[in-house]
């Protein structure tokens, strides 16, 4: 029996309880319940056997988490509760190196001082005072506190907890520093961490550095966002999250140097991979691969068998015990999962894979040898990556809304090539920092395997079906489909013909596919409001031809993404007519994300605000694709398909940008769809009596909802079925105003939010 694996997995089930079952009051009751249980249970099962051991072994466990995870609530997470919503003089350690932040000023990870005798982790954020900050310094400062387990517009998050990070902190006036003459050991990690980086910088090319970088230290800081999402959607941004693949190149290569089995290979590895985690910035993934190479160095030190399921049990163990709020942590949790998976199945398959193509025999030929170990090497690779994935895949779909179809494929061709360029970027980076020439000439060959990784997945993401988004919900079907599919072909007793749950599997996406698209087809006229938190982008389909009304807003994903996904979903990749209301970030600042994705064949901009950044961007970006730029001074018409855009021009020369916006008019067939962006009353009262505006099935609200626009006399005129509210929840503006909402409900329409529905989709039949 796995003794340390029963206590550990059930200690990690009480805290994952704990956390997200909201049951910090209960917490030590529970705790001592299972305790007097426990000590009842071995005393009157005084017989021994695997059972009771068992049994007790998982109270046990279960005790210890949720009486630790009370414990630390109190101890740890208390004296941040105790600063939330105060200005405080603030006295802390600064824990690593500042980062700039997106409008400016800087974040810095910080050990701040409490009224009680320990510290908390906080960021905080300050001015260009921060900018010559680094780790090991002292500072004094005044700050407003507030807990890290909330956003500032005060939705709950776990972003923050999860690391461990209890409180954030905003400096006001001056930042006292004080820098000490010599630097704490705690802090070599991270002295070390910007010293390769800048290794990295100094020897290999712009175009790659970023991407070598965050290969081997996790750092994505340089990353664009196309290249992420191309990650995302071919199933590769593990490769950039420091994880077990890359200590076990690591670990590997170190064996092959100093000899396997040997007493100082195994303490050089131990050395290596405790500083090699601090340089990637202790993430859960990374500490959990070190606990479990750790342990696999240690055990035959120890005179003890390896055991990869009570490795992995004692690793998420040391991990919850530190923290328990990292259980929320979404790396802990894929990094936790892969592994079990590639337990559970990954030998199955490959032992399956090997027999289907007779490498289980010996080959007698060096030839034969050798394509042998070709094939061995891709069966090996294929496995792993079907492994990891049963218990990632739903996971990913829970958190992301997204699955990779081609992740299998894209991990195949770039498996062995991402453990080269790991170990020859860490090499490099670390030798140019004594010999940044030679380093720089022996980057030459590294450089060119960056670019074929960077090509590959570029290449990768481009097919619209190469990533599922699981809006529709004949994907979601087909998701659980074939999880019903694996756990009855792993069940089934006897010889399991593998083509019948392939052929089932790939019979329920083709139709899932077909059934996407027939139903967005639908009618004559279609209207998706897409769910980008606080902002707006809607899709306008008449017959076959689409238009995008605006991109932007504040969701985790780049609106620009959101959109790129939805459309891709459909097995699509192009726009026909892109129309931007106004330069607010909640309206456009997706755009040029969205034009690095898809092919839009004509934008319809505004004539105003020239010096607009987010205008000079979108015409940036436009011209780089050599799409054509339409400026609006007039009321201008648009065939579409079987059915005309109509895009109204600002109804005044001067006012604010929700003033000087464009609205929309769509119609096909008997139905039609306005749209007004930010247009507010004024705005409204001027485009009733510039246009004559006919009865619509469908209006999005003005503005978000709010209060200042969606007047009466527009809803009189208009007369909509159906009215649809852009807007993100729990947002700072108060958007929808109750008013507007009530002024709504008068008028007969129903009402549907984004941020109470997500995604809203209209079919119009006329």
């Amino acid at each position: 029996m796995r003794i340390l694996a029963t206590f550990a997995f059930s200690f990690a089930a009480a805290v994952f309880l704990a956390i997200y079952g909201g049951l910090d009051a209960w917490l030590p009751l529970l705790g001592g319940g299972l305790v007097v249980t426990t000590l009842l249970l071995s005393l009157l099962l005084r017989k021994k056997s695997r059972a009771r051991t068992r049994t007790l072994l998982i109270l046990s466990g279960l005790a210890v988490g949720f009486l630790w995870t009370a414990l630390y609530m109190a101890v740890f997470f208390q004296p941040a509760r105790e600063l939330d919503g105060r200005t405080v003089h603030l006295t802390a350690t600064v824990a690593d190196w500042p980062q700039e932040g997106t409008y400016g000023g800087y974040t810095i990870l910080v050990q701040a001082r409490t009224e009680r005798w320990g510290k908390v982790s906080a960021i905080l954020y300050t001015d260009g005072q921060g900018a010559q900050l680094r780790p090991g310094d002292w500072i004094k400062t005044i700050a407003h506190c507030t807990l890290g387990d909330r956003t500032f517009a005060g939705e709950k998050i776990t972003y923050y907890t999860a690391k461990g990070i209890f409180l954030r902190a905003t400096a006001y006036g001056r930042l006292e520093v004080e820098h000490p003459s010599v630097i704490s050991p705690r802090y070599f990690a991270a002295w070390a961490s910007k010293t390769l980086k800048m290794g990295i910088d100094t020897a290999f090319p712009e175009d790659v550095s970023g991407f070598i970088q965050a290969l081997v230290t996790g750092n994505r800081d340089n990353l664009t966002d196309e290249f992420t999402t191309s990650l995302e959607r071919a199933g590769l941004s593990h490769t950039v999250a420091v994880s077990g693949m890359h200590l076990a190149f690591l670990a590997s290569l170190l064996t092959a140097l100093l000899g396997r089995g040997k007493r100082v290979t195994a303490l050089f590895t131990i050395l290596w991979i405790v500083l090699f985690c601090g340089i990637a910035g202790n993430t859960p993934s990374v500490l959990r691969a070190a606990v479990m190479i750790l342990m696999l160095q240690l055990a035959p030190l120890l005179g003890r068998e390896r055991d990869g399921p009570t490795s992995l049990a004692f690793a998420l163990f040391l991990l919850l015990w530190v923290n328990p709020f990292s259980a929320a942590h979404v790396g802990l949790q894929l990094s936790f999962t892969a592994v079990a998976g590639i337990l559970l199945v990954s030998d199955r398959i490959q032992e399956w894979l090997l027999r289907l193509f007779d490498l289980d025999k010996r080959a007698k030929s060096r030839g034969t040898r050798l394509m042998r170990a070709i094939l061995y090497f891709v069966i090996s690779s294929l496995s792993a990556t079907l492994g990891a994935s049963v218990l990632t895949v739903p996971l990913v779909a829970i958190h992301f809304n997204i699955v990779s179809l081609i992740a299998p494929l894209s991990n195949l061709l770039t498996l062995w090539a991402i453990g080269f360029l790991f170990l020859g970027g860490l090499g490099i980076g670390a030798l140019a920092v004594f010999l940044p020439g030679l380093a720089a000439v022996l980057a030459g060959p590294f450089t060119w395997l960056a670019r074929y990784l960077q090509w590959v997945v570029g290449e990768l993401a481009k097919p619209a079906l190469a990533a599922l988004p699981l809006e529709s919900v004949y994907y979601q079907a087909w998701l659980v489909l074939v999880y019903i599919l694996v756990l009855i072909f792993v069940r089934e007793k006897g010889r399991r013909p593998v083509w019948i749950p392939l052929a089932a599997g790939g019979a329920g996406l083709a139709l899932a596919i077909v059934l996407t698209r027939s139903t967005f087809y639908q009618g004559n006229m279609a209207v998706t409001v897409l769910d980008v938190g606080q902002g707006q982008g809607v899709f306008v389909r008449t017959g076959s031809f689409l238009t995008l009304v605006d991109c932007g807003g504040d969701s985790r994903d780049n609106p620009g993404d959101v959109a790129a996904n939805y459309l891709q979903g459909l097995g699509r990749s192009n726009i026909d007519l892109l129309v931007v209301s106004h330069y607010h970030a909640d309206h456009a600042n997706g755009i040029p994300q969205l034009l690095g994705r898809v092919n839009v064949a004509e934008i319809v901009l505004p004539d105003v605000d020239e010096e607009d950044p987010l205008r000079m961007a979108i015409l940036t970006s436009a011209e780089e694709k050599g799409i054509p730029v339409h400026f609006i001074q007039r009321e201008t018409y648009f065939e579409a398909g079987d059915g005309a855009i109509t895009v109204f021009p600002p109804m005044s020369e001067v006012g604010t940008a929700n003033e000087l916006g464009l609205s929309l008019l769509a119609q096909a067939g008997s139905s039609e769809v306005l749209i007004t962006g930010d247009m507010e009353r004024d705005g409204e009262l001027r485009l009733m009596g510039a246009v004559d505006l006919p009865s619509v099935d469908v209006l999005v609200a003005g503005h978000h909802g709010s209060n200042t626009s969606n007047t009466p006399e527009l809803l009189k005129t208009v007369a909509p079925e159906l009215v649809l509210i852009s807007v993100g929840l729990n947002n700072k503006y108060g958007h929808p105003g109750m008013d507007a909402l009530e002024t709504l409900d008068r008028s007969g329409a129903e009402i549907y939010r984004t941020d109470l529905y997500g995604t809203i989709e209209v079919l119009l039949k006329g």
